[in-house]
Protein backbone atom coordinates (compact mmCIF):
# COMPACT_ATOMS: atom_id res chain seq x y z
CA UNK A 1 0.00 0.00 0.00
CA UNK A 2 1.12 3.59 -0.63
CA UNK A 3 1.95 5.92 2.26
CA UNK A 4 -1.21 7.93 1.55
CA UNK A 5 -3.36 4.79 1.65
CA UNK A 6 -1.74 3.65 4.90
CA UNK A 7 -2.33 7.07 6.45
CA UNK A 8 -5.99 7.04 5.38
CA UNK A 9 -6.39 3.53 6.77
CA UNK A 10 -5.06 4.62 10.16
CA UNK A 11 -7.20 7.75 10.17
CA UNK A 12 -10.38 5.78 9.49
CA UNK A 13 -9.43 3.15 12.07
CA UNK A 14 -8.96 5.87 14.69
CA UNK A 15 -12.30 7.40 13.71
CA UNK A 16 -14.12 4.09 14.26
CA UNK A 17 -12.24 3.58 17.55
CA UNK A 18 -13.52 6.91 18.85
CA UNK A 19 -17.18 6.19 18.02
CA UNK A 20 -19.75 3.82 19.41
CA UNK A 21 -21.84 3.42 22.51
CA UNK A 22 -22.85 0.94 25.22
CA UNK A 23 -25.24 -0.98 22.96
CA UNK A 24 -22.66 -1.42 20.21
CA UNK A 25 -20.04 -2.53 22.75
CA UNK A 26 -22.42 -5.25 23.97
CA UNK A 27 -23.48 -6.51 20.53
CA UNK A 28 -20.63 -6.15 18.04
CA UNK A 29 -17.85 -8.00 19.93
CA UNK A 30 -20.23 -10.91 20.58
CA UNK A 31 -21.27 -10.96 16.92
CA UNK A 32 -17.64 -10.89 15.81
CA UNK A 33 -16.77 -13.89 17.98
CA UNK A 34 -19.93 -15.73 16.89
CA UNK A 35 -18.60 -15.55 13.33
CA UNK A 36 -15.36 -17.36 14.30
CA UNK A 37 -14.87 -20.43 12.09
CA UNK A 38 -18.09 -19.57 10.22
CA UNK A 39 -20.34 -20.64 13.14
CA UNK A 40 -22.99 -17.98 12.55
CA UNK A 41 -23.14 -18.82 8.83
CA UNK A 42 -23.45 -22.52 9.58
CA UNK A 43 -26.48 -21.76 11.75
CA UNK A 44 -27.96 -19.55 9.04
CA UNK A 45 -27.43 -22.26 6.44
CA UNK A 46 -29.11 -24.83 8.66
CA UNK A 47 -32.12 -22.55 9.21
CA UNK A 48 -32.48 -21.84 5.50
CA UNK A 49 -32.12 -25.52 4.61
CA UNK A 50 -34.70 -26.75 7.12
CA UNK A 51 -37.21 -23.91 7.36
CA UNK A 52 -37.01 -22.32 3.91
CA UNK A 53 -38.35 -23.18 0.50
CA UNK A 54 -36.38 -24.53 -2.44
CA UNK A 55 -34.81 -21.16 -3.26
CA UNK A 56 -33.69 -20.77 0.36
CA UNK A 57 -32.15 -24.26 0.34
CA UNK A 58 -30.31 -23.46 -2.86
CA UNK A 59 -29.12 -20.21 -1.30
CA UNK A 60 -27.82 -22.04 1.75
CA UNK A 61 -25.90 -24.43 -0.48
CA UNK A 62 -24.43 -21.76 -2.75
CA UNK A 63 -23.57 -19.55 0.22
CA UNK A 64 -21.80 -22.40 1.99
CA UNK A 65 -19.82 -23.26 -1.13
CA UNK A 66 -18.82 -19.63 -1.63
CA UNK A 67 -17.77 -19.39 2.02
CA UNK A 68 -15.54 -22.45 1.64
CA UNK A 69 -13.81 -20.93 -1.40
CA UNK A 70 -13.36 -17.54 0.26
CA UNK A 71 -12.00 -19.09 3.47
CA UNK A 72 -9.51 -21.20 1.56
CA UNK A 73 -8.21 -18.26 -0.46
CA UNK A 74 -8.35 -15.61 2.27
CA UNK A 75 -6.98 -17.55 5.22
CA UNK A 76 -4.20 -19.32 3.33
CA UNK A 77 -2.98 -17.63 0.17
CA UNK A 78 -4.05 -14.09 1.08
CA UNK A 79 -2.56 -13.94 4.55
CA UNK A 80 0.58 -15.86 3.62
CA UNK A 81 1.32 -13.51 0.74
CA UNK A 82 0.85 -10.19 2.56
CA UNK A 83 1.92 -10.82 6.19
CA UNK A 84 0.35 -7.55 7.32
CA UNK A 85 0.44 -6.81 11.05
CA UNK A 86 -2.73 -6.28 13.07
CA UNK A 87 -3.71 -2.72 14.06
CA UNK A 88 -2.37 -1.08 17.21
CA UNK A 89 -5.06 -1.44 19.91
CA UNK A 90 -3.90 1.57 21.93
CA UNK A 91 -6.86 3.74 20.86
CA UNK A 92 -9.49 0.98 21.11
CA UNK A 93 -11.51 1.00 24.37
CA UNK A 94 -11.02 -2.16 26.41
CA UNK A 95 -14.76 -2.80 26.58
CA UNK A 96 -14.98 -3.56 22.91
CA UNK A 97 -11.83 -5.67 22.51
CA UNK A 98 -12.23 -9.38 21.82
CA UNK A 99 -11.55 -11.85 24.62
CA UNK A 100 -9.37 -13.93 22.29
CA UNK A 101 -7.24 -11.87 19.92
CA UNK A 102 -6.39 -13.52 16.58
CA UNK A 103 -2.77 -14.56 15.99
CA UNK A 104 -2.87 -14.65 12.18
CA UNK A 105 -1.86 -11.78 9.93
CA UNK A 106 -4.32 -9.02 9.14
CA UNK A 107 -4.87 -8.82 5.36
CA UNK A 108 -7.45 -9.72 4.14
CA UNK A 109 -10.17 -10.11 6.75
CA UNK A 110 -11.26 -13.75 6.75
CA UNK A 111 -14.43 -12.90 8.66
CA UNK A 112 -15.40 -10.25 6.08
CA UNK A 113 -14.61 -12.62 3.23
CA UNK A 114 -16.76 -15.39 4.72
CA UNK A 115 -19.60 -12.99 5.53
CA UNK A 116 -19.66 -11.46 2.05
CA UNK A 117 -19.33 -14.84 0.35
CA UNK A 118 -22.21 -16.41 2.27
CA UNK A 119 -24.48 -13.38 1.98
CA UNK A 120 -23.85 -12.99 -1.75
CA UNK A 121 -24.39 -16.69 -2.41
CA UNK A 122 -27.67 -16.68 -0.51
CA UNK A 123 -28.89 -13.51 -2.22
CA UNK A 124 -28.10 -14.87 -5.70
CA UNK A 125 -30.59 -17.70 -5.15
CA UNK A 126 -33.06 -16.20 -2.66
CA UNK A 127 -33.17 -12.37 -2.58
CA UNK A 128 -35.71 -12.25 0.23
CA UNK A 129 -33.37 -14.25 2.49
CA UNK A 130 -30.64 -11.85 1.47
CA UNK A 131 -32.62 -9.00 3.05
CA UNK A 132 -31.81 -10.60 6.42
CA UNK A 133 -28.40 -12.10 5.73
CA UNK A 134 -26.75 -9.09 4.03
CA UNK A 135 -27.23 -6.68 7.00
CA UNK A 136 -25.93 -9.41 9.32
CA UNK A 137 -22.88 -9.87 7.09
CA UNK A 138 -22.27 -6.10 7.01
CA UNK A 139 -22.45 -5.99 10.81
CA UNK A 140 -19.92 -8.83 11.11
CA UNK A 141 -17.56 -7.09 8.68
CA UNK A 142 -17.84 -3.76 10.52
CA UNK A 143 -17.31 -5.47 13.88
CA UNK A 144 -13.80 -6.48 12.79
CA UNK A 145 -12.79 -2.82 12.58
CA UNK A 146 -14.87 -1.84 15.61
CA UNK A 147 -13.13 -4.41 17.84
CA UNK A 148 -9.72 -3.34 16.58
CA UNK A 149 -8.56 -6.55 14.91
CA UNK A 150 -8.60 -5.28 11.30
CA UNK A 151 -7.94 -2.16 9.29
CA UNK A 152 -10.80 -0.97 7.09
CA UNK A 153 -8.84 -1.95 3.97
CA UNK A 154 -8.56 -5.52 5.32
CA UNK A 155 -12.34 -5.67 5.57
CA UNK A 156 -12.97 -4.16 2.15
CA UNK A 157 -10.50 -6.55 0.53
CA UNK A 158 -12.09 -9.49 2.34
CA UNK A 159 -15.57 -8.43 1.24
CA UNK A 160 -14.41 -8.15 -2.38
CA UNK A 161 -12.86 -11.62 -2.13
CA UNK A 162 -16.13 -13.01 -0.75
CA UNK A 163 -18.25 -11.52 -3.53
CA UNK A 164 -15.82 -12.91 -6.09
CA UNK A 165 -15.97 -16.37 -4.50
CA UNK A 166 -19.77 -16.34 -4.71
CA UNK A 167 -19.62 -15.33 -8.38
CA UNK A 168 -17.11 -18.12 -9.02
CA UNK A 169 -19.59 -20.75 -7.85
CA UNK A 170 -21.55 -20.12 -11.07
CA UNK A 171 -18.69 -21.83 -12.93
CA UNK A 172 -19.55 -25.13 -11.25
CA UNK A 173 -23.23 -24.52 -10.57
CA UNK A 174 -25.05 -22.36 -13.15
CA UNK A 175 -27.84 -20.25 -11.78
CA UNK A 176 -31.37 -21.30 -12.75
CA UNK A 177 -33.39 -18.49 -11.17
CA UNK A 178 -35.72 -16.22 -13.15
CA UNK A 179 -32.93 -13.75 -13.91
CA UNK A 180 -30.25 -16.33 -14.69
CA UNK A 181 -30.49 -15.61 -18.40
CA UNK A 182 -32.71 -14.08 -21.01
CA UNK A 183 -35.17 -16.59 -22.51
CA UNK A 184 -34.99 -17.17 -26.23
CA UNK A 185 -38.02 -16.09 -28.24
CA UNK A 186 -40.45 -18.92 -28.94
CA UNK A 187 -42.37 -19.39 -32.15
CA UNK A 188 -46.00 -18.58 -31.41
CA UNK A 189 -48.95 -20.05 -33.30
CA UNK A 190 -52.68 -19.37 -33.17
CA UNK A 191 -55.06 -22.12 -32.17
CA UNK A 192 -58.79 -22.13 -31.41
CA UNK A 193 -59.76 -20.10 -28.35
CA UNK A 194 -62.14 -22.20 -26.28
CA UNK A 195 -63.93 -20.06 -23.65
CA UNK A 196 -65.03 -22.22 -20.76
CA UNK A 197 -63.41 -25.18 -22.52
CA UNK A 198 -66.15 -25.68 -25.12
CA UNK A 199 -64.82 -28.08 -27.76
CA UNK A 200 -62.00 -29.32 -25.50
CA UNK A 201 -61.95 -33.04 -24.76
CA UNK A 202 -59.63 -33.86 -21.88
CA UNK A 203 -58.46 -37.40 -21.12
CA UNK A 204 -57.37 -37.73 -17.50
CA UNK A 205 -55.05 -40.55 -16.46
CA UNK A 206 -56.04 -40.98 -12.82
CA UNK A 207 -53.07 -43.28 -12.22
CA UNK A 208 -50.54 -40.52 -12.97
CA UNK A 209 -48.84 -38.54 -10.22
CA UNK A 210 -49.42 -38.76 -6.48
CA UNK A 211 -52.87 -38.24 -4.99
CA UNK A 212 -52.90 -35.62 -2.22
CA UNK A 213 -55.38 -36.49 0.59
CA UNK A 214 -58.15 -33.92 0.91
CA UNK A 215 -57.39 -32.34 -2.47
CA UNK A 216 -59.75 -32.38 -5.42
CA UNK A 217 -59.01 -34.94 -8.10
CA UNK A 218 -57.44 -33.67 -11.30
CA UNK A 219 -60.69 -34.29 -13.19
CA UNK A 220 -62.73 -32.25 -10.70
CA UNK A 221 -60.21 -29.38 -10.77
CA UNK A 222 -60.36 -29.21 -14.57
CA UNK A 223 -64.18 -29.28 -14.49
CA UNK A 224 -64.18 -26.36 -12.06
CA UNK A 225 -61.77 -24.34 -14.22
CA UNK A 226 -63.30 -25.24 -17.59
CA UNK A 227 -66.96 -26.17 -16.97
CA UNK A 228 -67.78 -26.60 -20.69
CA UNK A 229 -64.97 -29.07 -21.37
CA UNK A 230 -65.66 -32.79 -21.72
CA UNK A 231 -63.67 -34.88 -19.24
CA UNK A 232 -62.95 -38.55 -19.96
CA UNK A 233 -61.29 -40.97 -17.55
CA UNK A 234 -60.31 -44.44 -18.79
CA UNK A 235 -62.02 -47.08 -16.71
CA UNK A 236 -60.69 -50.45 -15.66
CA UNK A 237 -59.91 -52.54 -18.71
CA UNK A 238 -59.91 -49.54 -21.08
CA UNK A 239 -56.78 -48.70 -23.00
CA UNK A 240 -55.59 -45.12 -22.69
CA UNK A 241 -54.89 -44.85 -26.43
CA UNK A 242 -58.43 -45.98 -27.27
CA UNK A 243 -59.93 -43.26 -25.06
CA UNK A 244 -57.54 -40.69 -26.56
CA UNK A 245 -58.63 -41.62 -30.10
CA UNK A 246 -62.30 -41.34 -29.13
CA UNK A 247 -61.70 -37.92 -27.60
CA UNK A 248 -59.73 -36.79 -30.66
CA UNK A 249 -62.52 -37.77 -33.06
CA UNK A 250 -65.04 -35.77 -31.01
CA UNK A 251 -62.73 -32.75 -30.82
CA UNK A 252 -62.13 -32.90 -34.58
CA UNK A 253 -65.86 -32.85 -35.30
CA UNK A 254 -66.32 -29.73 -33.16
CA UNK A 255 -63.22 -27.95 -34.42
CA UNK A 256 -61.81 -27.99 -30.89
CA UNK A 257 -58.77 -29.49 -29.23
CA UNK A 258 -57.53 -32.60 -27.46
CA UNK A 259 -56.57 -32.26 -23.80
CA UNK A 260 -54.59 -34.62 -21.59
CA UNK A 261 -53.81 -34.76 -17.89
CA UNK A 262 -51.00 -37.01 -16.76
CA UNK A 263 -47.26 -37.51 -16.74
CA UNK A 264 -44.84 -37.37 -19.64
CA UNK A 265 -45.68 -40.89 -20.83
CA UNK A 266 -49.39 -40.06 -20.95
CA UNK A 267 -48.74 -36.73 -22.67
CA UNK A 268 -46.54 -38.48 -25.23
CA UNK A 269 -49.34 -40.88 -26.13
CA UNK A 270 -51.76 -37.96 -26.49
CA UNK A 271 -49.28 -36.06 -28.67
CA UNK A 272 -49.15 -38.93 -31.18
CA UNK A 273 -52.95 -38.99 -31.41
CA UNK A 274 -53.16 -35.19 -31.68
CA UNK A 275 -50.63 -35.13 -34.52
CA UNK A 276 -52.51 -37.84 -36.41
CA UNK A 277 -55.69 -35.68 -36.30
CA UNK A 278 -53.89 -32.32 -36.71
CA UNK A 279 -55.36 -31.16 -33.41
CA UNK A 280 -53.85 -28.72 -30.93
CA UNK A 281 -53.01 -30.26 -27.57
CA UNK A 282 -53.81 -28.84 -24.12
CA UNK A 283 -51.52 -30.31 -21.46
CA UNK A 284 -52.50 -30.36 -17.79
CA UNK A 285 -49.49 -31.21 -15.62
CA UNK A 286 -50.75 -34.23 -13.73
CA UNK A 287 -47.61 -36.35 -13.38
CA UNK A 288 -44.80 -36.48 -10.87
CA UNK A 289 -42.19 -34.38 -12.67
CA UNK A 290 -44.02 -32.97 -15.74
CA UNK A 291 -40.89 -32.14 -17.71
CA UNK A 292 -42.70 -31.42 -20.99
CA UNK A 293 -45.38 -29.28 -19.34
CA UNK A 294 -42.71 -27.16 -17.64
CA UNK A 295 -40.84 -26.64 -20.91
CA UNK A 296 -44.10 -25.59 -22.60
CA UNK A 297 -44.85 -23.15 -19.78
CA UNK A 298 -47.88 -24.88 -18.29
CA UNK A 299 -46.55 -26.12 -14.95
CA UNK A 300 -49.92 -25.26 -13.32
CA UNK A 301 -53.48 -26.01 -14.44
CA UNK A 302 -54.22 -22.29 -14.45
CA UNK A 303 -51.47 -21.75 -17.05
CA UNK A 304 -53.18 -24.18 -19.42
CA UNK A 305 -56.60 -22.67 -18.74
CA UNK A 306 -55.36 -19.18 -19.60
CA UNK A 307 -53.88 -20.40 -22.88
CA UNK A 308 -57.06 -22.33 -23.79
CA UNK A 309 -59.22 -19.26 -23.19
CA UNK A 310 -56.93 -17.01 -25.24
CA UNK A 311 -56.05 -19.45 -28.02
CA UNK A 312 -52.25 -19.05 -27.67
CA UNK A 313 -49.79 -21.87 -28.36
CA UNK A 314 -46.28 -22.84 -29.38
CA UNK A 315 -45.14 -25.48 -31.85
CA UNK A 316 -43.29 -28.54 -30.56
CA UNK A 317 -41.39 -31.29 -32.37
CA UNK A 318 -42.00 -34.96 -31.75
CA UNK A 319 -38.94 -37.20 -31.86
CA UNK A 320 -38.95 -40.85 -32.92
CA UNK A 321 -36.65 -43.77 -32.19
CA UNK A 322 -38.51 -46.34 -34.28
CA UNK A 323 -41.95 -46.61 -35.90
CA UNK A 324 -43.41 -47.56 -32.52
CA UNK A 325 -41.42 -45.23 -30.24
CA UNK A 326 -42.16 -41.50 -30.09
CA UNK A 327 -40.70 -39.34 -27.33
CA UNK A 328 -41.37 -35.78 -26.19
CA UNK A 329 -38.38 -35.31 -23.90
CA UNK A 330 -35.56 -37.81 -23.69
CA UNK A 331 -34.27 -41.16 -24.92
CA UNK A 332 -31.38 -43.01 -23.31
CA UNK A 333 -29.22 -46.13 -23.20
CA UNK A 334 -27.11 -47.31 -20.29
CA UNK A 335 -26.96 -45.80 -16.81
CA UNK A 336 -28.79 -42.56 -17.60
CA UNK A 337 -32.30 -43.63 -16.44
CA UNK A 338 -30.96 -44.58 -12.99
CA UNK A 339 -28.97 -41.34 -12.90
CA UNK A 340 -32.16 -39.35 -13.54
CA UNK A 341 -34.16 -41.34 -10.99
CA UNK A 342 -31.70 -40.61 -8.20
CA UNK A 343 -31.27 -37.00 -9.26
CA UNK A 344 -35.01 -36.39 -9.12
CA UNK A 345 -35.19 -38.00 -5.68
CA UNK A 346 -32.54 -35.67 -4.24
CA UNK A 347 -32.90 -32.46 -6.26
CA UNK A 348 -35.55 -30.84 -4.03
CA UNK A 349 -33.16 -30.97 -1.10
CA UNK A 350 -29.88 -29.93 -2.70
CA UNK A 351 -30.71 -28.62 -6.19
CA UNK A 352 -30.33 -30.36 -9.53
CA UNK A 353 -26.61 -29.79 -10.18
CA UNK A 354 -25.48 -31.12 -6.80
CA UNK A 355 -28.03 -33.94 -6.94
CA UNK A 356 -26.72 -34.91 -10.37
CA UNK A 357 -23.15 -35.10 -9.09
CA UNK A 358 -24.24 -37.22 -6.12
CA UNK A 359 -26.24 -39.49 -8.43
CA UNK A 360 -23.20 -39.81 -10.69
CA UNK A 361 -21.09 -40.90 -7.71
CA UNK A 362 -23.73 -43.50 -6.83
CA UNK A 363 -24.49 -44.86 -10.31
CA UNK A 364 -21.20 -44.98 -12.19
CA UNK A 365 -19.24 -47.28 -9.84
CA UNK A 366 -21.90 -49.98 -10.24
CA UNK A 367 -22.62 -49.38 -13.95
CA UNK A 368 -21.50 -51.60 -16.80
CA UNK A 369 -20.31 -50.24 -20.15
CA UNK A 370 -22.09 -51.29 -23.33
CA UNK A 371 -21.36 -51.34 -27.03
CA UNK A 372 -23.28 -49.45 -29.68
CA UNK A 373 -22.70 -48.51 -33.28
CA UNK A 374 -23.64 -44.87 -33.88
CA UNK A 375 -23.85 -43.75 -37.52
CA UNK A 376 -21.60 -46.64 -38.47
CA UNK A 377 -18.96 -46.03 -35.79
CA UNK A 378 -18.60 -48.70 -33.07
CA UNK A 379 -18.31 -47.21 -29.58
CA UNK A 380 -18.14 -48.38 -26.00
CA UNK A 381 -20.10 -46.12 -23.68
CA UNK A 382 -21.23 -45.70 -20.12
CA UNK A 383 -24.36 -43.86 -21.18
CA UNK A 384 -26.07 -42.26 -24.16
CA UNK A 385 -28.65 -39.49 -23.85
CA UNK A 386 -30.74 -38.00 -26.65
CA UNK A 387 -32.96 -34.98 -26.03
CA UNK A 388 -35.85 -33.92 -28.24
CA UNK A 389 -34.51 -30.42 -28.78
CA UNK A 390 -31.46 -28.62 -27.45
CA UNK A 391 -31.29 -28.63 -23.66
CA UNK A 392 -29.54 -26.12 -21.42
CA UNK A 393 -27.03 -26.13 -19.83
CA UNK A 394 -24.62 -28.33 -21.79
CA UNK A 395 -23.32 -30.18 -18.72
CA UNK A 396 -24.60 -33.28 -16.98
CA UNK A 397 -27.77 -31.48 -15.86
CA UNK A 398 -30.08 -30.89 -18.85
CA UNK A 399 -32.62 -28.61 -17.20
CA UNK A 400 -34.71 -26.88 -19.84
CA UNK A 401 -35.38 -26.35 -23.55
CA UNK A 402 -35.74 -22.72 -24.61
CA UNK A 403 -37.19 -23.88 -27.96
CA UNK A 404 -39.12 -27.02 -28.82
CA UNK A 405 -39.19 -26.81 -32.61
CA UNK A 406 -35.54 -26.41 -33.70
CA UNK A 407 -35.52 -29.75 -35.50
CA UNK A 408 -32.43 -30.92 -33.59
CA UNK A 409 -31.54 -33.76 -31.25
CA UNK A 410 -29.29 -33.14 -28.25
CA UNK A 411 -26.87 -36.10 -28.08
CA UNK A 412 -24.68 -36.59 -24.99
CA UNK A 413 -22.40 -39.56 -24.43
CA UNK A 414 -19.89 -40.74 -21.83
CA UNK A 415 -17.14 -42.81 -23.38
CA UNK A 416 -15.86 -45.99 -21.74
CA UNK A 417 -12.92 -46.29 -24.14
CA UNK A 418 -10.45 -44.10 -22.27
CA UNK A 419 -8.58 -45.07 -19.12
CA UNK A 420 -10.16 -44.01 -15.83
CA UNK A 421 -13.13 -42.65 -17.77
CA UNK A 422 -15.48 -42.63 -14.79
CA UNK A 423 -12.98 -40.94 -12.49
CA UNK A 424 -12.23 -38.32 -15.13
CA UNK A 425 -15.93 -37.69 -15.68
CA UNK A 426 -16.64 -37.19 -11.98
CA UNK A 427 -13.62 -34.90 -11.62
CA UNK A 428 -14.67 -32.84 -14.65
CA UNK A 429 -18.23 -32.55 -13.32
CA UNK A 430 -16.97 -31.39 -9.92
CA UNK A 431 -14.48 -28.91 -11.37
CA UNK A 432 -16.82 -27.52 -14.02
CA UNK A 433 -14.59 -28.56 -16.93
CA UNK A 434 -16.93 -30.91 -18.80
CA UNK A 435 -16.63 -28.72 -21.87
CA UNK A 436 -12.95 -29.72 -22.14
CA UNK A 437 -13.42 -33.38 -21.18
CA UNK A 438 -12.42 -36.09 -23.66
CA UNK A 439 -14.81 -38.49 -21.93
CA UNK A 440 -18.01 -36.45 -22.18
CA UNK A 441 -19.33 -35.37 -25.58
CA UNK A 442 -22.25 -33.14 -26.62
CA UNK A 443 -23.43 -32.64 -30.19
CA UNK A 444 -26.59 -31.51 -31.97
CA UNK A 445 -27.84 -33.36 -35.01
CA UNK A 446 -31.00 -34.00 -36.98
CA UNK A 447 -30.78 -37.80 -36.89
CA UNK A 448 -28.70 -40.62 -35.43
CA UNK A 449 -28.74 -44.31 -36.38
CA UNK A 450 -27.96 -46.70 -33.52
CA UNK A 451 -27.27 -50.42 -33.49
CA UNK A 452 -27.14 -51.43 -29.82
CA UNK A 453 -24.96 -54.38 -28.84
CA UNK A 454 -26.28 -57.37 -26.96
CA UNK A 455 -24.97 -55.84 -23.72
CA UNK A 456 -26.92 -52.57 -24.14
CA UNK A 457 -29.87 -53.80 -22.08
CA UNK A 458 -33.06 -51.74 -22.19
CA UNK A 459 -33.80 -48.31 -23.56
CA UNK A 460 -35.71 -45.61 -21.72
CA UNK A 461 -37.83 -42.79 -23.11
CA UNK A 462 -40.07 -40.31 -21.30
CA UNK A 463 -40.14 -42.47 -18.18
CA UNK A 464 -40.97 -45.68 -20.07
CA UNK A 465 -38.58 -48.61 -20.54
CA UNK A 466 -38.43 -51.40 -23.13
CA UNK A 467 -35.94 -53.83 -24.64
CA UNK A 468 -33.59 -52.33 -27.20
CA UNK A 469 -34.48 -53.31 -30.79
CA UNK A 470 -31.82 -54.42 -33.26
CA UNK A 471 -31.59 -50.98 -34.85
CA UNK A 472 -32.89 -47.53 -34.03
CA UNK A 473 -32.97 -44.30 -35.99
CA UNK A 474 -33.41 -41.26 -33.81
CA UNK A 475 -34.91 -38.30 -35.63
CA UNK A 476 -37.84 -35.94 -35.85
CA UNK A 477 -41.20 -37.27 -36.94
CA UNK A 478 -43.06 -35.73 -39.84
CA UNK A 479 -44.57 -32.54 -38.47
CA UNK A 480 -45.10 -31.71 -34.84
CA UNK A 481 -47.94 -30.48 -32.68
CA UNK A 482 -49.30 -27.15 -31.50
CA UNK A 483 -49.43 -27.03 -27.72
CA UNK A 484 -51.45 -24.48 -25.75
CA UNK A 485 -49.06 -22.15 -23.93
CA UNK A 486 -49.82 -18.80 -22.24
Amino acid sequence: MTNRAVALDRKLFAKVASTGGPRAERVLPCLSEAADHGKVWGMCAALLATAGDRAARRGALRGSGALAIASLLGNTLGKDLTRRRRPDLTGVPRGRRLTRLPHTTSFPSGHAASAAAFATGVTMECPRAGLVVVPLAAAVAFSRVYTGVHHLSDVLAGAALGVGAAAATCHWWPRTGPDAGEPRERHRVRVPALPGGKGLYVVVNRHSGARVPGRQSSADRIRALLPRAEILEPGDGQELTDVLRTAARSAEREGGALGVCGGDGTVGAAAVVARARSLPLAVFAGGTHNHFAKDVGVAEFTDTVRAVRNGTAIHADLATASPRITFLNTFSLGAYPELVRLRERWEKRVGKPVASLLALLRVLPAARPFTVTADGRPQRLWLLFAGNGVYEPAGLVPLRRPLLDEGLLDIRTVSAERRLARTRLIAAAALGTLGQSRVYRVRHTRSLTLTPGTDAGSIAYDGEATDAPAELTLGKGSGGIDVYSP
